[in-house]
């Protein structure tokens, strides 16, 4: 008898099933593996695409085996009766499925005798080792998405400042909406695709993944968190850059310098087998050093209270994670760097790169220029 891994979604919203076959579907279709035999089982509209466009050799018709089920069970078949025909026929007893596999699927399964295991994320280890030809489809997303920063960096840097300190632009006040939507507009110019980027001023900023709202305002940090996806490679990129129209105050200023510093930190210690909690705790000491405290503060966290980063490529966060948790890099992983501080009383500072992990370090892919005020 043999184990076979097996997802049931569709593959626009599952990385795993899209990295198994190179297939794009907006459908639920079955794909199983055993050993290395690939397989998939598409409806009528789905199969000859199917057939010409994903990399998987064995692509079966749902209806031709569904037809086939029926006659063993004696009635129309449902989609639990098709992977079993299919199972049966391959000798599988025991199946492997990702962590968000159906519960009604996994019991339906059971019921007719099989052993189920949820298998811990990614489904596909191999997903968190980049292949030269991923590592092109990432930068590729961020050369788009640096560009189209640069024009609204360079929205900011033009814009005017009202008396009342809000930022202007044509006369009209420049909003964080407005340059949210000029960044996907530019992106999407790229092929990319840009969701719940985060464009927040001042305060709002204190939370790190306020996406912001309403016009932007002279002499504080502008946090752009622009993290799109490839409409056609499917891979993310991500970078966030701070910048202040304007005068920046001494305590920014300080904040900035000491935000950049972490990263480089960050980019001395990141190599083959460097652990991701010790390169965030080396961080988050360099700034309690410096007077920057992290923790609770008049009922909300301030300081330094994310991770210093994440794995990057067909999911914007995929492991490995460089957080108080350890974690080993591992060469030819992507991550990212983004380290940040967070007062009340000053606003955010945030900078985010792109790094590939070596045998002996990083290389940085993101080139965008870090500049405070503009």
């Amino acid at each position: 008898m043999s184990q076979a891994r097996l997802i049931i979604a569709d593959s626009e919203k599952c990385a795993n099933l899209y990295y198994a076959t190179r297939f794009l579907a907006p459908d639920a279709f079955v794909f199983f593996q055993i050993g290395d035999r690939k397989t998939l089982v598409m409806s009528d509209l789905e199969i000859d695409r199917a057939k010409s466009q994903s990399t998987v050799q064995d692509v079966r018709s749902y209806t031709k085996v569904a037809a086939a089920a029926k006659k063993r069970v004696g009635r129309d078949a449902g989609l639990l009766d098709v992977v079993d025909e299919c199972f049966k026929d391959a000798g599988v007893a025991a199946i492997q499925v990702p962590m968000d596999f159906s519960v009604g699927y996994a019991d339906g399964l059971r019921k007719r005798g099989y052993t189920v295991e949820p298998q811990p994320e990614p489904f596909y280890p191999e997903r968190a080792i980049k292949s030269e030809q991923e590592i092109e489809w990432l930068t590729q997303s961020l050369r788009a998405t640096e560009d189209a920063l640069e024009r609204a960096v360079e929205l900011i840097r033009n814009s005017e400042i009202a008396p009342d300190g809000t930022l202007r632009l044509g006369g009209k006040p420049l909003t964080a909406e407005m340059i949210r939507k000029v960044l996907h507009l530019q992106m999407m110019e790229r092929d990319c695709v840009g969701q719940h980027t985060i464009v927040a001023c001042g305060a709002q900023a204190v939370d790190p993944h306020n996406e912001g709202s309403g016009p932007l305002r002279a002499h504080q940090p502008i946090v752009m968190d622009v993290f799109p996806q490839h409409a056609v490679s499917r891979y993310f990129a991500d970078i966030t850059r701070t910048v202040v129209k304007g005068r920046a105050s001494d305590t920014v200023r300080r904040m900035f310098r000491l935000v950049a510093e972490g990263q480089e930190i960050a980019y001395r210690m990141i190599r083959d087998g460097a652990d991701g909690s010790a390169i965030h705790n080396a961080i988050l000491a360099s700034f309690e050093a410096e007077g920057f405290h992290t923790g609770e503060q008049g009922g909300r966290m301030q300081g330094f209270f994310h991770g210093t980063g994440h794995g990057v490529g067909l999911e914007i966060h995929e492991p490995p994670r460089i957080s108080p948790r350890p974690d080993v890099l591992k060469s030819g992983m992507v991550v990212t760097v983004e380290p940040g501080l967070y007062y009340l009383d000053a606003g955010g500072i945030r900078i985010e790169d792109m790094v590939v992990v070596t045998p002996t370090g990083c290389n940085v892919l993101t080139k965008a220029e870090k500049v405070l005020e503009v």
